[in-house]
């Protein structure tokens, strides 16, 4: 069955409205079913102002939200997702004062269970600096929780 693109629009923003991606200034495109988060390069999110790395939990959790996001796009209907596990493969640094991009596939589903590949890249898609793996498990809601998450989205988004 195809995606539902309104359901997969509302989770997308929902997603980036989290706090701490509301903190880190994530914003992303959900104009496909490979979803792109990125964050804009900021001193503030530095691991230390010496060494001029990103901080590893930045892309950490553009990785984990571009991976539910790509699972949130196959959805049929609102379900629960969680992180099972998640790996990122460093490939060379990222370049300083470029935005940061990942986009996510889901390559696979097994029951309740997803996998999904990343890439991280900055201004070329096709040179990534680092790769991610994560699983998934998602978990249909039943009728009541659906008109609650519902009825919740809707009063998050007309704040």
């Amino acid at each position: 069955m195809p995606a539902q693109p309104g359901l997969f629009k509302t989770l997308f923003n929902h997603y980036l409205n989290l706090p701490h991606c509301r903190w880190l200034k994530i914003y992303g495109d959900c104009s496909s079913t490979e979803p792109v988060i990125s964050v804009d390069w900021r001193d503030e999110l530095l691991e230390n102002t010496d060494s001029g790395n990103i901080h590893g939990g930045v892309i950490t959790t553009l990785v984990d939200m571009a991976s539910a996001c790509s699972l949130a796009a196959l959805f049929q209907q609102f379900e629960t997702t969680a992180t099972l596990d998640m790996r990122i493969d460093y490939l060379k640094w990222p370049t300083a004062n470029q935005s940061i991009h990942v986009r996510a596939h889901c390559y696979r589903q097994e029951g309740q269970i997803a996998f999904i590949r990343s890439h991280c890249f900055q201004e070329d898609e096709n040179q990534p600096f680092a790769l991610g793996m994560a699983t998934f498990i998602h978990t249909p809601l039943s009728e009541t929780e659906q008109q609650a998450l519902q009825a919740y989205l809707q009063q998050e988004q007309a704040k």
